[in-house]
């Protein structure tokens, strides 16, 4: 708005003039004018404001009289023409009332007309309404009747499908308040009763599995043990078929059938012993509800703490009664798990089932360690690693890694062994024990089977006749099914254990066995228990035929680990029960020796100053081959040839050093050369009995054993030589008298002495001349002093 500007007035003085033009311009701006009265009544002066007002009021009544009269003459004009209009006005009027009345009397029965149809109109509007909403109720109905139908049929997916279409299509379009409310009332109610319902089945389900779970592992383990067996199977006729092969047997027609194991036996009629539907029908029905998260969380926990419960050791109950059943269980939880991971459509995830298995493995391992720091017996121990072995290769069948368990198998194959080797220990102790050390008798052919056959202990392809005579006793068979048992126990532990090669753990462990086992309790026996020369032969005997019987342990123990005969072959050691054997031969040979010590008493007898020698040789040697003679018809029906050898000469040695002995020691004071000549008859008796040994041992076996009396030989050669100054010679004491002591040959050349030594002979042949050879034999000795 312009701001208007009152013009100043002549009267009063400045101050007044101010005032007035504030209070002029503020009526003309419309402004408030309480701040000008305040001030004009707080100064005192309220007539000095009532006078401006009032001079304003006479200004402003001067500028209306100006403009009123400046427009006079228009404003009459305006009237005129205002009055012409009115004139105008009436006319057209009452030409419009004249054209209302003819309307009116022409429209009167259209309007009628027109009322009747929109009442019409109006009433079918209201007959559809009524007819949608009509079906509208029919329709609901119809869908909570097939909802309560699938209610009672326990169709419960089918009743909140219908719930939804309730929702979603006629809830809101429902005419009736009174239906609606109830359909808002009832519906949660319905979800909330469904819920409960499937919940409730299933808990029955959750109850119900746990049962089915501890068959279905059982059943799954059992599969695998059956699997198991038959590679088991296949593989003995695979051996039987190697062993017919490496012995020729080529009228032997075999042939190897692989029969089908049944990989899908789980699949087929396994898994069909367990029931999922209860756990997808709740699961989807709770995926409608719009549940599935809280659902998945539930079902997660309730058998976390399933499985949790089923890792419970019974303190009431063995291990060893109850490790089938606990295993199971957790075979069996994992393989439902599975199925649900595989079939579930999301209900678990892999990496949940992942986390469950690792748990369960940690809790199997802390059990497993447990349970066998407990052990004392093999055989036990053995049983749990079996099932838990079973266990590994049907859970790595679903893909569920199992190295953690077979890491503690592994850990624990060292305390196995021990418990192996300590019980076959004490069975080995009591077979020994038992045994009297006679021959076997095999009255039939199924114990000739059993004891020599089932070992190839056999040295003949040919069955013998019956009753049959072992060359062994009782030990032999008892400690070859000790032996075999072990291998068989050892081989059962390590295979199926993830580690493919084990031959060479099961050697050292068999290596174990005979040489620190076997090898000990033979020798405690043979330094301990044996008494006789029958007993002492046996027992060497049996060490020949142990030799045969370590030869098929190795052999056995490479054919159950799976390896080539000749990778076993080539990897052989050398005898394991040498201590033994030699100890047995070397008693054997003690006693052979004192017995023969006995008739080597009778040397005593010898007269060594005689003046003609015996052409049939001495007492004592004649003994001593009778002896022999008897001893070898007796042992080659029970020593093996190389054994019995090996005891012939040891002991013809030891009657070697005794005649040599004989002329060292101090019961000999002299001796003559008849006395020599009567020895060396003596020993071509005995070298004549080694000779005769030819067709029971061989050409070269005899001459060994001939060559045991190689010294006594020397000696007499050296005794009655023309020339015995020749030992002196190296290239003839190499040839002739490499075997000989020279300080012996001294001792026994000065206790020879010739005929012409006798008492008072001197006196009759002093200034003879000096025999020959008597003279070199002095030279030797004289020689031989000087270089001791």
């Amino acid at each position: 708005m312009r701001r208007r500007v009152v013009p100043a007035t002549d009267n009063g003085d400045t101050g007044e003039k101010q005032d007035q033009l504030l209070l002029s311009a503020a009526i003309c701006n419309v402004e408030d004018l309480g701040p000008l009265i305040r001030k004009a009544f707080a100064s005192g002066k309220p007539e000095i404001l009532i006078r401006h007002l009032e001079h304003f009021r006479r200004y402003k009544e001067s500028e209306i009289e100006d403009v009123c009269r400046a427009h006079y003459q228009d404003f009459i004009m305006a009237v005129d023409d205002l009055r012409s209009l009115l004139s105008d006005v009436d006319s057209l009027k009452s030409s419009l009332y004249d054209s209302n009345a003819k309307l009116q009397s022409v429209a009167v029965p259209l309007l009628t007309s027109l009322d009747s149809f929109v009442e019409a109109r109006s009433n079918c509007r209201n007959i559809a309404l009524a007819i949608r909403s009509l079906n509208i109720c029919v329709q609901l109905m119809e869908l909570c009747s097939r909802a309560n139908f699938h209610l009672s049929k326990g169709n419960f997916y089918m009743a909140l499908k219908c719930l939804d279409s309730i929702e979603r299509d006629f809830l809101d379009e429902t005419p009736s308040s009174t239906l609606r409310r109830m359909m808002e009332k009832q519906i949660p109610e319905i979800r909330s009763h469904i819920e409960r319902k499937v919940s409730k089945e299933f808990g029955d389900w959750l109850v119900e599995i746990r049962v089915v779970s501890r068959n279905l592992g059982q059943l799954a383990i059992g599969q695998a043990s059956a699997a198991r067996q038959r590679e088991e199977e296949l593989r003995i006729k695979q051996r039987q078929a190697e062993e017919q092969s490496r012995l020729s047997l080529r009228d032997c027609v075999y042939a190897l059938e692989e029969e089908d194991d049944g990989n899908g036996g789980m699949e087929e009629s396994g898994e069909d012993g367990f029931d999922l539907t209860p756990l997808y029908r709740s699961y989807h029905i709770h995926q409608t509800l719009g549940l599935e998260a809280r659902f998945q969380k539930y079902y997660f926990e309730n058998r976390k703490l399933q499985l949790t419960s089923d890792f419970q050791v019974s303190s009431m109950t063995p291990f060893l009664e109850s490790h089938q059943t606990f295993f199971a269980q957790i075979a069996g939880f994992f393989i439902v798990e599975d199925r649900v991971l595989r079939t579930g459509g999301g209900l678990i995830l892999k990496m949940e089932v992942e986390n469950l298995w690792d748990t369960a493995v940690s809790k199997m391992c802390s059990v497993l360690e447990d349970q066998f720091s407990r052990m004392h017996t093999a055989n036990h121990l053995l049983l749990i690693k079996d099932y838990v072995s079973l266990l590994g290769v049907t859970m790595r069948r679903y893909g569920f890694p199992i190295d953690a368990l077979l890491d503690v198998l592994s850990k624990h194959r060292d305390k196995y062994h021990e418990l192996l080797l300590s019980d076959c220990r004490k069975q080995i102790a009591e077979a020994l024990a038992a045994d009297k050390f006679d021959q076997m008798y095999m009255r039939k052919e199924y114990e000739y089977s059993m004891n020599m056959l089932s070992f190839q202990l056999q040295t003949s392809s040919i069955m013998p006749a019956f009753p049959f005579v072992a060359p062994f006793s009782s030990t032999v068979p008892d400690c070859c099914r000790i032996v075999r048992s072990f291998i068989e126990d050892s081989v059962s532990f390590m295979s199926h254990g993830g580690q493919l090669e084990f031959y060479d753990v099961i050697k050292k462990y068999l290596d174990r066995l005979l040489t620190e086992v076997l090898d000990g309790a033979l020798l405690r026996v043979i330094n301990g228990s044996l008494s006789g020369v029958t007993q002492a032969m046996q027992m060497a005997a049996n060490m020949a035929v142990f030799e045969r019987a370590c030869d098929f342990f190795f052999r056995h123990a490479a054919q159950l680990s799976g390896i080539p005969l000749r990778m076993a072959e080539r990897g052989r050691r050398q005898f394991p029960l040498t201590k033994a054997r030699d100890a047995a031969e070397e008693m054997l040979s003690g006693l052979l020796k004192q017995k023969v010590d006995g008739f080597l008493s009778l040397i005593e007898n010898v007269n060594w100053v005689t003046d003609g020698h015996l052409e049939g040789g001495n007492e004592y040697v004649n003994e001593v081959i009778i002896f022999l003679e008897t001893l070898v018809s007796t042992a080659q029906q029970i020593l093996p040839v190389q054994v019995l050898k090996r005891v012939l000469q040891d002991v013809l040695s030891h009657i070697s050093e005794m005649i040599v002995g004989t002329l060292l020691g101090e019961s000999v004071k002299k001796f003559n050369v008849n006395a020599v000549m009567g020895l060396d008859v003596d020993i071509r008796l005995l070298e004549s009995f080694a000779e005769n040994q030819a067709p029971l041992l061989s050409e070269a076996d005899a001459n060994q054993l001939k060559s045991a009396l190689v010294e006594s030989r020397q000696m007499i050669n050296l005794l009655l030589s023309n020339n015995p100054e020749n030992f002196l010679n190296p290239v003839i004491r190499e040839r002739s008298y490499n075997v000989l002591d020279y300080r012996k040959v001294v001792t026994i050349s000065e206790k020879l002495r010739d005929q012409s030594d006798r008492l008072f002979g001197s006196f009759g042949t002093r200034g003879a001349k000096q025999n020959p050879k008597k003279k070199s034999l002095d030279t030797l000795i004289k020689k031989l002093k000087d270089v001791n």
